[in-house]
Order: structure tokens, then sequence, then C-alpha cells
């Protein structure tokens, strides 16, 4: 196995290979996403890695960007293009794709949003 130094890393991409996400193209679009990375020469910058299910499956394909907190929904292989070229590289959000976005607050929803909101974690009852 592998053991990489990120030492200067900027971005990590976490991209969802769950069963749902790779129904609908996750397999496409993790490709999309490292192969833009190789050819503009950002590998030492922008790390990836494949995760499984991050609960989004209605959402699918999931990519996460951090240090961000940026989540986007439904990620093609032309939205994958978009998020290395525009959020990595240019710093600029694919907004018509995002379903969290991290500030002090926490994870917020964009004002504008077309996925659903999900099912709330329970509470813990105090004892």
């Amino acid at each position: 196995m592998t053991t990489w130094n990120l030492k200067g890393t900027k971005h990590h991409v976490l991209i969802c290979n769950g069963s749902s996400c790779m129904r609908k193209g996750g397999e496409e679009a993790t490709q999309v996403i490292r192969n833009e990375i190789a050819n503009l020469d950002l590998d030492t910058l922008i790390h990836t890695t494949r995760t499984r299910c991050n609960g989004r499956c209605k959402d699918a394909p999931v990519v996460i960007v951090y240090p961000e907190g940026t989540w986007y929904r439904e990620v093609t292989p032309e939205v994958g293009s978009k998020i290395v070229q525009q959020h990595l590289v240019e710093g600029c959000s694919i907004e018509d794709n995002i379903i969290y976005q991290y500030d002090q607050e926490g994870f917020i929803t964009p004002k504008r949003t077309e996925s659903i909101a999900g099912i709330s974690k329970p509470l813990k009852k105090s004892v």
C-alpha cells in the first residue's frame, strides 16, 4: 500500500465510489477528475481519495472538496472537469451542483438548491 507525503497539498478531493454513485457515473467522474489534475500537473497540490458511501445517494455521484468543505452533487465527467478547472485552479465554486458548504456555523445549504434535505441525525438524550 502507498503512503503519500501530503506536505504542500492544498486540496483534498473525496470522490464517492459507493454503489449508487458508481451506478450513476462515479467511475467516469473519478477518471476525469484524476486525469484533469494530472494533465494540469497539479498532482503535488491536489490529492484525491476514492471513498465508500458518503450518505448522499440521491445526489449521486458526490464529490467533496477540502479544505473548503464544499459538497457537490450529480458530478458528471463535465462537472468533474469544471471542479478541477474552476474550483481547484481558479477558486470559483460550481454553484449549480453544490449541496453543502462549510462556514463557521457548520455545513450550510445554498439558498437555491435542488438537492433533498435528507434525514436529520437523531439527537442524543441526556441521561
